[in-house]
């Protein structure tokens, strides 16, 4: 009998610190998963709530309006706004040619600097990725002054010897103008990813390679290239959710050029609406569908790449 109780008492203690050792990784995850829900979760299902209503005028409309009920009827004018469509398709002809033209220049970069031609690689990969440490609104604002016709120095310096000076805010001109400021800021971004997964692959490979004849140009493309393919679908994938998002560059340009309107992009439309036309329930919305249109991009994207390559 007192040894059965001794057991039980013996028993209890285990028992307790089995249960904080399981506990453990929960508490550390804790401060991660309350900033998850508050800050991802929460304005996720906020959104979602927001777009199933609408503002209701009574009357004459001179009471003012009330916040109504309205289902699917936002969803429904979203899908047939002729606006949000060409947002939706200056942002994809901006995506096809900006997203690869950045991302092969990414992958140069990235081979050059994995070479054994280059010399000096720690100033070039810092200068690179100097771009992207300036903050977004910083880099437009200096692009919008060489994009100036009455401030930039490259207009001024064309026009003193006599050359045509390319209007860069112009009608044709400015969605490729802002393609070129997010390939100047994306893609030492892009080229440092992809340069990790190179240092990533085993010399090995190289020197049996070399030993086979093979030249450098055929060990960048039959070897390296086909090993950082995963790095490759990655960055694409993080390009095509920055190209739906495009929102800073166009914003600013907007102050100095009139070539770009108030719908532009669909997320600069949805600010406008939110927050010049104080429609809130509506680019609650066009914020929904674009979240939706950037997961279906990014997944297709990954299930072509996943299928080409067996996987």
């Amino acid at each position: 009998m007192a040894l059965a109780q001794t057991a039980r008492v013996s028993s209890r203690p285990r028992s307790t610190l089995g249960r904080r050792r399981a506990m453990t990784p929960y508490l550390f995850i804790l401060p991660f998963g309350i900033l998850f829900v508050l800050f991802f979760l929460a304005p996720i299902v906020y959104a979602l709530v927001q777009s199933l209503f609408h503002y209701r005028r009574t009357g004459l409309g001179l009471h003012g309006s009330t916040v109504g009920f309205n289902g699917l009827g936002n969803y429904l004018d979203v899908l047939t706004d002729p606006k949000f469509y060409d947002g939706i398709g200056r942002v994809l002809l901006y995506g096809v040619v900006q997203v690869p033209v950045m991302l092969i220049l990414a992958l140069v970069l990235a081979l050059l600097l994995d070479s054994a031609v280059v010399r000096f690689k720690g100033f070039f990969r810092l200068a690179f990725f100097a771009p992207y440490a300036v903050p977004g609104l910083i880099a437009a604002l200096l692009w919008g002054y060489l994009y100036n016709p009455q401030l930039s120095p490259i207009v001024q310096g064309l026009q003193a010897v006599h050359l045509p000076a390319p209007d860069f805010l112009g009608f044709y001109t400015v969605l490729w103008s802002i393609a070129n400021m997010a390939v100047w800021a994306w893609t030492g971004y892009n080229m440092l990813i992809i340069f990790a997964a190179l240092q990533a692959i085993p010399t090995e490979i190289y020197e049996s390679a070399r030993i086979d004849g093979c030249s450098g140009l055929k060990i960048a493309w039959y070897i390296k290239v086909p090993l950082v393919a995963p790095a490759l679908v990655l960055t694409c994938i993080f390009s095509i959710i920055g190209t739906i998002q495009l929102f800073t560059e166009p914003q600013v340009l907007s102050a100095v050029s009139n070539n770009i309107s108030t719908a532009f992009t669909p997320v600069l439309y949805a600010y406008n609406i939110a927050f010049s036309y104080n429609n809130y329930y509506y680019a609650a919305a066009l914020s929904v569908v674009l979240a939706i249109l950037t997961f279906i991009f990014s997944f297709g994207v990954l299930r072509v790449t996943q299928r080409q390559s067996g996987v």
